[in-house]
C-alpha cells in the first residue's frame, strides 16, 4: 500500500474516531426531546454528493487500512 493511501486511511480513521467520541460525549448530556427540538429548529441542509468508485483498487486498499486501524484502536481501548 502506498503512503498516500495509508495517510488518507489514517486521516479518515482519526476523524471518524473524533466524531464518535464527540457524539458519545454529547449524547450523554442531551435528551431525546432536546434532539427533536434541535432537529426541528435546523433548516434542511443540502447534502453534498460524493462520487467514489467502490470498485477501484485504491478504494479497497483504503477501506482495508481504515478497518485495520479501527481494529487496532479497539484493541488498545480494551
Amino acid at each position: 500500500m502506498d503512503t498516500v493511501t495509508e495517510h488518507v486511511a489514517e486521516s479518515l480513521v482519526l476523524s471518524s474516531l473524533q466524531l464518535t467520541s464527540t457524539n458519545s460525549a454529547n449524547s450523554s448530556q442531551t435528551t431525546a426531546a432536546d434532539n427533536k427540538e434541535k432537529a426541528a429548529a435546523k433548516p434542511q441542509e443540502q447534502e453534498e454528493e460524493i462520487d467514489i468508485d467502490l470498485e477501484a483498487p485504491e478504494t479497497e486498499k483504503a477501506a482495508l487500512a481504515i478497518q485495520n486501524q479501527f481494529r487496532r484502536f479497539q484493541k488498545k481501548k480494551k
